[in-house]
């Protein structure tokens, strides 16, 4: 099976120069990056889904002008919607692609950016002048029209301050350099950091495909414990201190301890097969929000395809799916690199796979994560 060959978004770029030129250096606008089967999801699908539990919703109100905002979590129930008529609204539905295969489908289309950086694809209704007002944000972002119009202002400013007197992050001095007006199937991309404000023109819907940047915080905290847990168990020296004197100060850490602590955060991430181990087990950690459906045990393999909601990477050693490890070398890494890779295996692939190989996507298709082609 080869690689898919999906529709490109990029216009008449490749993704190699997109991804040299572009990719957060600066903004793109392609006219006509999906010029077929828009919209996607319809305005009553999207307000079904911000209703259920498990699903981030979001709901704002007001704008820029008048200086008065309101913001809300879901889910919602179609009372909680202010009429379609009112001006100056917008709700926010994250990770839409989890819950439908035309949003998945799309999803993949931006698969020359790694999987790993990416984050969701997120749903933006807004009722005539709705917005979020001017903000950045940290992390790389295309902006996909999918229904009606919306006017985009956008500015490389350095000043990111924001404003202390409303629950949003506004920014407290946007300058706009450049403003562009987005139709259906037009797409604007735009690096981390970079000042823009988006308001409909009429009712309006965007599709935001954004991609996750980690800060040291983030990945320290996620993988110091999973290192702890991967850590060896037997024979791991206790901290002694048979050199300790009678205690002047008792309330003082000692520094011989405070080195130990260092020794073993050092020991820790020198573990280079444990550090990846973590990373790709978190990188593929579903979220909280996110559960799948058992299925029945599979008689004969055929071909299989990963659901949509699962999360497949790998590296030199390893595959990881849904937050979990598996080591794995020579042919039975290449059949489930070209399963993370395509999402998906033929029939004749699944047939030349070890026992093992077979056994696990058993395992898989047992547990929703895999389902027949």
């Amino acid at each position: 099976m080869k690689k898919q060959a999906l529709p490109s978004v990029l216009g008449t770029l490749s993704p190699d120069v997109f991804m040299r030129t572009y990719w957060q250096k600066k903004p793109l606008l392609i006219r006509q990056a999906v010029s077929q089967g828009l919209p996607l999801l319809s305005r009553q699908a999207l307000f079904a889904l911000a209703g259920q539990e498990g699903v981030e919703s979001r709901l704002i109100t007001g704008d820029i002008r008048r200086n008065q905002w309101t913001f809300a979590h879901g889910p919602f129930k179609p009372r909680d919607l202010p009429a379609l008529k009112t001006p100056d609204w917008t709700l926010l539905v994250q990770g839409v692609d989890l819950h439908h295969d035309a949003l998945a489908h799309l999803r993949d289309r931006f698969r020359f950016v790694p999987d790993a950086r990416l984050d969701d694809l997120m749903i933006s209704y807004a009722s005539d002048g709705g917005g979020v007002g001017p903000h950045f944000d940290s992390y790389d972002v295309f902006l996909l029209q999918t229904h009606g119009q919306r006017r985009w202002r956008i500015s490389p400013q350095t000043d990111l301050r924001l404003r202390a007197d409303v629950p949003l992050k506004i920014l407290k001095a946007f300058k706009p350099t450049e403003t562009f007006v987005l139709d259906p199937g037009d797409m604007l991309y735009l690096p981390p950091h970079y000042a823009h404000e988006g308001v409909a023109i009429g009712e309006c819907m965007t599709c935001s495909i954004g991609f996750k940047a980690e800060s040291p915080q983030s990945l320290v905290g996620e993988l110091l414990p999973r290192l702890a847990d991967m850590g060896p168990e037997q024979h791991a020296a206790l901290y002694q201190d048979p050199g300790q004197q009678a205690a002047q100060h008792p309330a003082q850490i000692p520094p011989a301890l405070q080195r130990f602590a260092r020794r073993s955060l050092e020991e820790a991430v020198k573990r280079a097969t444990d550090l990846h181990c973590a990373l790709g087990e978190f990188l593929t950690e579903p979220k909280s929000q996110v559960w799948f459906e058992a299925q029945a045990e599979a008689k004969a393999l055929k071909g299989v395809q990963l659901d949509r909601k699962s999360k497949m990477l790998y590296d030199e050693e390893y595959v990881y799916m849904n937050g979990e490890s598996w080591r794995c070398a020579g042919a039975d890494a290449t059949c489930l690199r070209q399963l993370a890779d395509q999402r998906g295996l033929e029939a004749a692939q699944t047939a030349k796979a070890s026992k093992a190989v077979k056994a696990l996507l058993k395992d898989w298709m047992a547990s929703g994560w895999i389902h027949p082609q």
